[in-house]
């Protein structure tokens, strides 16, 4: 019984530290090849006006070929540096997908090694365990 919570201890950890090597993996490589462009925020339609942006406002934008690009925030607006509907913020974007953006200095890396964290514990935990029930 207790090899088999190892193990699924072990798999659950095994895909939290590679979600967070994926994520890091995708933010590194869109600073490096990603095209920078001025986004403006805009209020997703139907919300009040004068209220905070919903938690994810929309950001459009344009690329360097002309296209106008409109894609959800990859990020919430947080009380530091809330999203304001007009307001305008650097974003790079994939030049082979303008729908996949990054806001700049909102790369939450954070999230991505605390992912790597937690999923090493886990399988460290899985190893603990599988030398306890021998």
């Amino acid at each position: 019984m207790v090899g088999v919570f190892a193990a699924i201890t072990g798999m659950c950890g095994l895909v939290a530290v590679l979600a967070g090597v994926a994520g890091l993996r995708e933010a590194r490589r869109m600073r490096r090849v990603g095209l920078p462009a001025g986004a403006l925020v805009k209020r997703a339609p139907g919300d009040v006006a004068g209220e905070p942006c919903p938690p994810r406002p929309r950001l459009q934008f344009t690329t360097a070929d002309g296209r106008v690009v409109e894609v959800v925030s990859p990020v919430p607006p947080d009380r530091r540096r809330p999203l304001r509907d007009g307001e305008t913020v650097l974003v790079f974007y994939d030049p082979a997908d303008p729908r996949t953006v990054v806001v700049h200095r909102r790369e939450r890396v954070g999230l991505e090694y605390g992912f790597i964290v937690a999923g090493s514990v886990l399988v460290v935990t899985c190893g603990v365990l599988l030398a306890v029930a021998d």
